[in-house]
């Protein structure tokens, strides 16, 4: 959605008469242009189809503008749009009856055109572990490091998630270690033939 389509959309919900509205609706399309593709990548991590992620992207900026026309709070404006979108996109997949599974897309690896095949082969591998720990993991797991890859802080994904600070951390811990382990080259040793043989 292009920056002059939330204008319009920011002039469907504002009041012509209310001056307050103008700055208001500068901000809201200054947070669509920072939040945009970290939103559409976590709502589309949920398992949603990129147009209904659009569409609930829409939702969330539209009930921000609201929000803040209203003069409600303006703490962590960031973490808000993520919750209302969240909620909104889980609804949408309770209605549509869908399970929320993490797409491929969702993970995909760059390729490095420049390695050799001995290192794509490597690489290969670990895509495949981290895919496997993240298929394993919980869902508040794979929630907060869906999370913590678009950027949000602890604080901001707790905020989201309405999970506590220390649940945060222990989470993405547990699930950086895991995923550490599961990068991690295989011990192999290199036995030298016995002189025997």
């Amino acid at each position: 959605m292009s920056h002059n389509t939330w204008t319009q959309i920011a002039r469907l919900v504002s009041r012509p008469d209310e001056p307050a509205a103008k700055p208001v609706q500068d901000e809201v399309v200054a947070l669509f242009g920072e939040l945009r593709g970290p939103l559409l990548r976590y709502l589309h991590s949920l398992g949603l189809p990129a147009g209904d992620g659009e569409d609930i992207a829409q939702d969330a900026f539209i009930a921000l503008f609201r929000h803040l026309c209203e003069a409600k709070p303006r703490d962590n404006l960031r973490a808000w749009v993520f919750r209302v979108a969240r909620n909104l996109a889980l609804k949408r997949i309770q209605q549509a009856g869908a399970s929320a599974e993490v797409s491929s897309d969702a993970i995909a690896a760059a390729v490095d055109p420049s390695a050799n095949p001995e290192q794509r082969v490597v690489s290969s591998q670990q895509e495949r572990a981290v895919r496997g720990v993240i298929a394993a993991l919980s869902e508040m797991d794979r929630q907060c490091l869906q999370l913590r890859a678009e950027g949000l802080r602890y604080r901001e994904i707790a905020t989201v998630l309405d999970i506590s600070l220390g649940a945060v951390a222990a989470s993405l811990s547990r699930t950086l270690t895991k995923v550490a382990r599961a990068t991690q080259p295989e011990n192999r040793v290199n036995k030298a033939p016995s002189a025997g043989i």
